[in-house]
């Protein structure tokens, strides 16, 4: 199987409508070529462990697009250890209207991601070589976006803790987990207010996945932080 044929576009396709997403043709062959440049690129650079066709469509494509009904339009992201452009550019695929910033400390995984936004002609979306805690100290990206995503990037207090100083007044974490994720959230050492957690199945294969959407965590005020 190939990335380009009806087979595998519409694993996409089938997949996701099961969730309610309806993915047009244009948007299978943009996820074609963004998997098929991710198989190139993954022979010199270690981009996934992933190389199966029906894998990546469903591993890859269909479980990073799962959050794109919680997304609301004109949003901002910052999407964190992105890796392959994972959930990033499927997600700017489904909701051309979102602004997207993707962050990885890999410079060889930031230049192919570039190589894909420009390769897709994509707008409103930049790849970003840092790492996440030292971004969080530039003034540009401190309190700027709507939503912080990550998937399998690290465990979830440790992805709020460096999450947080991106997000605006009222902006949420999304966390794409393993079905181990629920108790994540309930080990959290700090508060949340509001989380959602949705678990669900990806279709063909059945690997258990968790949803998590959730305020930063709030820290109690110490005596220390009350003096002058």
């Amino acid at each position: 199987m190939t990335f380009h044929t009806d087979s595998w576009k519409s694993i996409i396709q089938k997949g996701a409508a099961g969730f309610g997403m309806p993915v047009t043709d244009r948007q299978a062959e943009m996820m074609a070529v963004h998997a098929e440049e991710l198989m190139k690129w993954n022979r010199k650079t270690n981009l996934t462990a992933i190389t199966d066709p029906a894998d990546i469509a469903i591993k890859h494509f269909i479980d990073s697009i799962v959050p794109s009904c919680r997304i609301p339009d004109q949003a901002s992201l910052i999407d964190i250890g992105t890796g392959g452009g994972f959930p990033g550019i499927p997600l700017k695929i489904m909701r051309p209207s979102i602004s997207m910033t993707l962050v990885d400390s890999s410079r060889k995984k930031v230049n192919f991601i570039k190589h894909v936004i420009r390769t897709l002609n994509l707008e409103k979306i930049e790849a970003v070589h840092a790492r996440i805690e030292d971004l969080a100290k530039d003034p540009r990206y401190q309190n700027a976006f709507d939503f912080a995503i990550s998937r399998a990037f690290t465990e979830l207090s440790r992805f709020a803790g460096l999450a947080s100083p991106f997000l605006n007044p009222t902006g949420r974490l999304i966390a794409m987990k393993s079905q181990k994720g629920e108790a994540e959230l309930q080990s959290m050492d700090t508060p949340c207010r509001q989380p959602i957690v949705e678990t669900y199945t990806l279709p063909f294969q059945g690997s258990i996945r968790t949803l998590i959407i959730l305020d930063p965590p709030t820290i109690p005020l110490t005596q220390d932080d009350n003096l002058p």
